[in-house]
């Protein structure tokens, strides 16, 4: 059955939300938990509950070897090396750019989508949107990032645009070949190798540093693990499975703006520049959107 237009609205509201409050509680987690183990931690958990809920409701796994080779794409580019350097990063840079600097993704997924999903095509209003949105980038890296933390912070904020690339083949690499395959498959899967794989790199580098489980980041973890991961995950699969990979990646739209609210609210700092490279960013995501991108089905 296709979905309605309210399920379709209310998955798009929760993700929006959800996502929108984590970059914030990522950086609170991080006073306790150091970035690796707690990435590894928060998927750990979040594959576990999944891989239950799977089981329950008797969803295959791994039957093709298309599916198991998906789990390994994506556990690698979407969680591990996306995520792994948006903890990392946050141990220097404002929540709030963080998420400004992810909303690139959508430009990423416009780019890469013209390229490898013969379905999904560009128009010159795409291209448009694309060079307003790195520009705004571009103003961002022109800051005085001493204004916002030193330069610990600029080379954190160049590192951090790594996250949407490898997110944003990942998301392209699901929409391409997994056709078929249930989003719990796609969500639990990739995510059990993303905290097998961060595991390993937190026992290798993250050895002296001391774990503060206390109830803050304790309750930061589960909140990342549980609606951060299990819930969003599997309803941003759902959606993808649905609606074009382009479309589902503009709630990054909507992220940074919750993200920069939340983060204004709890004092980090927001600079003039910020501000417009931000509003240039959205702005070309927002001309790509508009563009009414056309979908041919073969």
């Amino acid at each position: 059955m296709r979905p309605s237009l309210p399920a379709l609205g209310a998955a798009f509201a929760v993700l929006c939300l959800v996502w929108g409050t984590t970059w914030s509680v990522i950086q609170i987690g991080l006073g306790g938990i150091p970035p690796f183990t707690g990435v590894s931690l928060r998927f750990g958990i979040a594959a576990a509950l999944l891989f239950a809920i799977a089981r329950v409701r008797g969803v295959p796994f791994g039957r093709s070897a298309r599916e198991r080779w998906l789990w390994l794409g994506n556990g690698l580019l979407a969680f591990t090396v996306s995520y792994g350097v948006v903890y990392w990063c946050e141990q220097w840079v404002p929540s709030g750019l963080t998420a400004v600097l992810f909303a690139t993704y959508p430009l990423w997924i416009t780019l890469l989508a013209w390229l490898l999903l013969p379905d999904e095509a560009a128009t010159w209003r795409d291209g448009v949107g694309i060079l307003i949105g790195f520009g705004g980038v571009g103003v961002i890296f022109s800051e005085d990032f001493a204004a916002l933390g030193g330069p610990d912070v600029a080379l954190a904020a160049g590192v951090m645009m790594a996250s949407p690339v490898a997110a944003a083949l990942g998301t392209v690499m699901v929409k391409r070949w997994g056709a078929g395959i249930h989003p719990l498959s796609m969500s639990a899967a990739p995510m059990a190798i993303a905290a097998i794989v961060t595991g390993v790199i937190a026992a290798a580098t993250e050895r002296g540093r001391v774990l503060d489980w206390n109830v803050v980041s304790v309750s930061a973890l589960l909140y990342l693990a549980i609606a951060g991961s299990a819930l969003t995950f599997t309803l941003y699969y759902w959606l993808l499975a649905r609606q074009p990979a382009k479309r589902v990646a503009l709630i990054t739209y909507i992220v940074p703006i919750v993200a920069v609210a939340i983060g204004a609210l709890r004092g980090e700092p927001l600079t003039a520049r910020t501000i417009v490279g931000a509003a240039l960013v959205l702005g070309g995501v927002t001309l790509a959107r508009r563009a009414g991108i056309p979908i041919r089905r073969k």
